[in-house]
């Protein structure tokens, strides 16, 4: 891996894109195996596991738990409009998307609203509730759009390297 001298862009090369690869896939591989895996010594591959690590090219690692499974059966997608574009505003509403649990995803956009939302919640009243308690004028937000996806096509954790 090479850094910038302001280590700001992190240039991976082809050692760290397999282990990356092999992290995404299987994040609890043990270090010898995944030495194995890319071809270096166990040292070797540690030490650039830690490398990624500090560099933030690896924030953390999770554990993805089908929400199906556990009772959370809707996934909706809230697309908001703030009351303004002002800092103040703008900073409430992230204060207040970053302490909601059934917050999966959120996004400012450039475009026709002004943030989207990933949104997981057990059934269709827990969301009219979480609606209007969370979605609210008082989180700086002064109109929602809700969309309801009919089937998940696709839905990964895995960054295509490829193309870097």
């Amino acid at each position: 891996m090479k850094q910038s001298p302001n280590s700001i862009s992190i240039k991976l090369d082809r050692i760290d894109k397999n282990i990356i690869r092999a992290l995404q896939i299987h994040g609890r591989i043990q270090n010898n195996e995944l030495a194995d895996k890319i071809g270096l010594s166990p040292s070797s591959c540690l030490r650039r596991v830690k490398i990624l690590e500090e560099a933030g090219v690896i924030q953390h690692y999770a554990t993805i738990v089908d929400p199906q499974k556990i009772g959370l059966k809707l996934i909706l997608f809230s697309r908001i409009w703030l009351i303004g574009q002002d800092a103040e505003t703008i900073d409430t509403f992230i204060e207040a998307m970053k302490e909601l649990p059934q917050v999966m995803e959120c996004y400012i956009i450039l475009g026709e609203c002004d943030a989207m939302l990933k949104v997981v919640v057990p059934d269709l009243e827990s969301y009219r509730k979480f609606q209007s308690t969370h979605l609210t004028k008082k989180n700086g937000i002064t109109s929602v759009k809700t969309d309801l996806p009919s089937q998940i096509i696709k839905q990964s954790f895995q960054l295509p390297l490829e193309d870097l």
